[in-house]
């Protein structure tokens, strides 16, 4: 006899998005095989932020949450950044912000940035 695996819900991925992108004022979506993820965890460490990362690759769900954060708009899909529970987006996204001098004052309005 066969065995299959059990399916996930779509819906049940999109809200554990939900749900883990509220639990800090940043959270990033992240593997810790990707670059970029570094790169972008790394500049908000530099600011003095402590967001929640979730490593795609190391949690359980990692996958289904991946496609979620694909069907939300983000292609790539890490990294995923969440600021104030709201998707802001990849890396291109994080670096206009921050070249555009509009990243600190928004960590600062949600409280992940004290300074």
């Amino acid at each position: 006899m066969r065995k299959t695996m059990p399916k996930v819900r779509t819906g049940f991925a999109s809200e554990r998005v939900t749900k883990l992108a509220s639990e800090k004022p940043v959270v990033i979506f992240s593997k810790s095989s990707c670059c970029m993820s570094h790169t972008i965890k790394t500049l908000f460490y530099d600011f003095g932020v402590n967001p929640a990362i979730h490593e795609l690759d190391e949690i359980s769900g990692g996958r289904e949450i991946e496609q979620a954060l694909l069907r939300l708009g983000c292609n790539p899909s890490v990294p995923a950044v969440f600021i104030g529970g709201e998707l802001v987006g990849g890396a291109n996204e994080i670096m206009s912000l921050h070249l555009s001098r509009s990243l600190i004052p928004m960590l600062r309005r949600v409280g992940g940035l004290w300074v």
